[in-house]
């Protein structure tokens, strides 16, 4: 163990103990029963992590989270707190605190958990220094995006990237989920440790589950496309998550099928169904992120740059033209698509023609999450609330709900209605039934750049 930890806290006896626990793990250590002391050091750049009370004698721990993270982003906070109940627990995690323990502690539990707030620190910072192994490999997929369904699965994935729970993580063909799996691998405590991508062959043998854990000495372990498991593999894999011992690796399984609906079909065991399922991170197809694409873009023209291709840049009508694609292969297909642009294209600046020509060619993919053609609008609506629910556990989301809910509705159906009419909003108006005046506001308020062109079809 190895770092500067700042402790605050009004109880000497809790101030002594920790001093003494963290000195001995080879921490240097620096205790105060001030909050204004903790905020000078921490404005000072002093402390790699902070254990604080909430209720101290000139303020309160929680309140002063938001000012020690604007000034100093990344820096752990762990809370402890007499206050043991579930709103203190709540307002720490709305204020992202790293973690929270309930006075009275185990000393063991907190040691722990600061050992990995300082490891989970310095991996951060290396991240920023260097980029990644899967940064550097030509063949993934970027982890990029700034809206808010990508930020929010950004947040989950720091939840429970040190925790023991299985990892379910479920998409589109496209979306990058083994890249995050293995973000998920990088930036844990396992980092060091192997991270083995499992399919249904390696579970073919009936030494193969042996085999796998062999493998990964304890590291992690993606299940590929576990809903395309055959009867044999899923009671060979079901056998072997049985087995596993304390020392076993991280247990993530990754599909772009509905595991529910395989469930309800009897094609998917229950038994492992729920073994697999102890987090289900849901990576949002580009249709549910349209504003990341541009970004997408971008770093594709500049990734094959930097590979050797010449400089290309997109028009504005080629960048609006490329934004109002449905994408049904994904972040796989627009870096496919980019690619041939780049190559199709004989001017610096790729215009609305040349992408007018590749997308007119690409290939119809059907996305295979879901329930399919047959499902109603109102029970796949229903399914992604009860999932939004879940995923808060058991808390309660924040409120103003059901304006995030309707603008979620409203952009893509606007979006969608104005593509289809090529941009005519006295169309797309009369399409959706509502007077252009109240169509021009939405398309203002929502923020939807709307070009008039000749129908791609």
């Amino acid at each position: 163990m190895d770092g500067t930890v700042l402790v605050a806290d009004d109880d000497r006896t809790i101030r002594t103990v920790l001093t003494q626990a963290l000195t001995r793990a080879g921490c240097k250590v620096h205790a105060t029963s001030s909050l204004t002391t903790l905020m000078r050091w921490v404005g000072e750049g002093k402390g790699d992590l902070v254990i604080s009370d909430v209720m101290m004698p000139d303020g309160n721990g929680i309140e002063a989270l938001p000012e020690i993270l604007q000034l100093r982003p990344g820096l752990p906070v762990i809370v402890i707190s007499a206050q043991n109940t579930i709103t203190t627990a709540i307002a720490a995690n709305e204020a992202d605190a790293y973690d929270y323990l309930p006075k009275p502690f185990d000393l063991p539990d907190l040691m722990k958990r600061a050992n990995r707030a300082l490891e989970r620190k310095r991996v951060m910072a290396r991240s920023v220094a260097e980029p990644s192994e899967a940064a550097q490999n030509g063949d993934e997929l970027p982890l990029i995006g700034r809206t808010p369904a990508m930020q929010a699965l950004y947040k989950l994935v720091a939840q429970v990237v040190n925790t023991e729970l299985a990892v379910m993580i479920t998409g589109e063909s496209g979306t990058g989920k083994s890249l995050i799996a293995r973000a998920i691998h990088d930036f844990s405590d396992r980092r060091t440790l192997p991270f083995v991508t499992a399919t249904p062959k390696d579970l073919a043998d009936i030494d193969g589950p042996a085999a796998i854990l062999s493998r990964a000495k304890g590291g992690s372990i993606l299940f590929d496309e576990v809903g395309d498991y055959d009867e044999e593999a899923q009671a060979r894999l079901v056998r072997m998550l049985d087995s596993l011992t304390d020392d076993a690796p991280r247990i993530m399984a990754s599909s772009q099928q509905s595991l529910n609906d395989k469930l309800d079909r009897g094609e998917m065991r229950q038994d492992l169904f729920y073994r697999l399922c102890g987090v289900t991170l849901n990576i949002p197809s580009l249709r549910e992120r349209v504003d990341d694409i541009p970004l997408l873009s971008d770093h594709f023209l500049a990734r094959a740059e930097r590979d050797g291709a010449p400089h290309k840049v997109l028009s504005r009508e080629a960048r609006e033209m490329i934004r109002a694609y449905s994408w049904p292969g994904n972040v796989r297909q627009l870096e496919n698509t980019v690619r041939r642009l780049i190559v199709t294209s004989q001017e610096q600046e790729i215009g609305h023609a040349e992408v007018e020509m590749v997308l007119g060619n690409q290939p119809e993919i059907e996305p295979l999450i879901g329930g399919g053609d047959a499902e109603k609008l109102s029970a796949a609506v229903g399914k992604h609330l009860r999932r939004y629910f879940d995923l808060h556990g058991g808390v309660l989301p924040p409120p103003g709900l059901y304006g995030r809910i309707l603008r979620e509705v409203e952009l893509p159906l606007l979006e969608i209605a104005l593509d289809a009419t090529a941009g005519n909003q006295a169309k797309c108006a009369d399409l959706l039934g509502i007077n252009r005046n109240t169509l021009r506001k939405k398309v203002t308020d929502l923020d939807i750049h709307v070009t008039r062109r000749r129908k791609l079809m």
